[in-house]
């Protein structure tokens, strides 16, 4: 048995942390678990919610839903073993790959994630998962995961996909509110389906929410829509199938492709 915790790490500890697992028992990886917050996450487990970061907790709530210890965390977030002030080696690597699809990375800084990012990597290695920035991969460790470079190898995408809540009026600045509101759920559809393929439960651990739902249901799955790429990533990291962009000190994780570029 295997399995693999994703986490769509909030860069301000104001904002949902989205919590996914994933299990493979001897006939292929399928999704266990899939929540928009820490709390729903612990709440899935039977145990106490909390919002907080907690890496012992999530490690143990993990192996109670997989029904064993987690291989891999991966993080959508910018990690280090130090204070990352400016763009690193694996953000410019992933730019000059993916930049022309319009998915470049962001540029981290002192300020977002800033501290944030040093506290839950150094409590993740103090529970036995350092950062992991290169093949092979061997033991527990935590890896570091941006969605879209992911979900453009997942799908064969020439592009970023336009999934992201509060970006729905750039991508359709001609639609009205509520075609802007029904191209989305069809984007996360079709997201939905494509890792269905690749893990199993999917459909069933994200079920999509009413058209007209609050905007704070939407943000909440989007968030656990990306803790599930997280997941999913980590397990091409286990099966040999993703590559790291960056150095020995940072490196953000691939899948390689599943669908031959138009």
């Amino acid at each position: 048995m295997r399995s693999v915790l994703g986490i769509d790490a909030a860069w301000t500890i104001r904002n949902p942390s989205g919590v996914a697992v994933a299990a493979d028992c001897g006939d292929g990886w399928h999704l266990v678990a899939a929540a928009p917050a820490y709390a729903a996450f612990h709440a899935l487990a039977g145990s106490d919610p909390t919002d907080k970061f907690d890496a012992e907790r999530l490690l143990q709530d993990t192996t109670r839903l997989a029904g064993t210890p987690p291989g891999l965390v991966a993080l959508d977030m910018p990690i280090m073993g130090e204070l990352i002030t400016a763009r690193r080696v694996s953000d410019n690597a992933i730019s000059a790959v993916y930049g022309a699809r319009a998915a470049g990375t962001h540029s981290p800084s002192a300020l977002r994630p800033g501290p944030l990012a040093v506290d839950m990597l150094t409590a993740l290695t103090r529970a036995g998962f350092p950062l992991l920035c290169d093949n092979p991969v061997t033991g527990p460790g935590t890896i570091e995961v941006y969605p879209h470079p992911a979900l453009i190898e997942l799908t064969g995408a020439a592009r970023r996909l336009p999934y992201k809540v509060h970006n729905r009026g750039k991508y359709w600045p001609l639609h009205s509110a509520a075609e802007r509101r029904q191209a989305l759920l069809a984007q996360w559809s079709a997201i939905v389906a494509a890792l269905e393929t690749v893990l199993k439960g999917s459909a069933e651990h994200l079920p999509l929410p009413p058209v007209d739902a609050p905007l704070r249901a939407l943000k909440a799955f989007e968030d656990t829509l990306d803790a599930v790429v997280c997941a999913w990533v980590a397990t091409t990291v286990i099966d040999g199938a993703a590559h790291p962009f960056g150095d020995a000190a940072s490196a953000i994780w691939v899948p390689r492709p599943l669908i031959t570029h138009c």
